[in-house]
């Protein structure tokens, strides 16, 4: 069992940053490749960004290029999120989740959740 806590969500200007992060408590954090997904409402879950196990390899969704940047502590079995330059189309509530898959945005195979954290970006 993994448990997974997210923090750092909150209400911020357009052109604004968040850092969101996520605690990892329980089996071993380095097993797992790292992952931030993000929901509107009314919308499907939506990858956002994710991480290797050895942090190494890092991928984006393409909207979020440039202005989102994943890493993680593993002294501190935790996983980041910075946003700059945030938009109101990033409004949605964020959740980061773990996979044995290197690489995938494909939210039926993360297999740990958090219970979402929310970032509301005004204009």
């Amino acid at each position: 069992q993994v448990q997974l806590v997210e923090s750092g969500g909150g209400l911020v200007q357009s052109g604004g940053s968040l850092r969101l992060s996520c605690a990892a408590s329980g089996r071993t954090f380095s097993n797992y490749c790292m992952g931030w997904f993000r929901q509107a409402p009314g919308k499907e879950r939506e990858f956002v960004a994710g991480i290797s196990w050895g942090g190494s390899s890092r991928y984006y969704l393409e909207s979020v290029k440039g202005r989102f940047t994943i890493c993680r502590d593993y002294a501190e079995n935790a996983v980041y999120l910075q946003m700059n330059s945030l938009k109101p189309e990033d409004t949605a509530v964020y959740y980061c989740a773990t996979t044995y898959r290197l690489g995938s945005s494909d939210p039926t195979q993360y297999d740990y959740w958090g219970q979402g954290t929310q970032v509301t970006v005004s204009s």
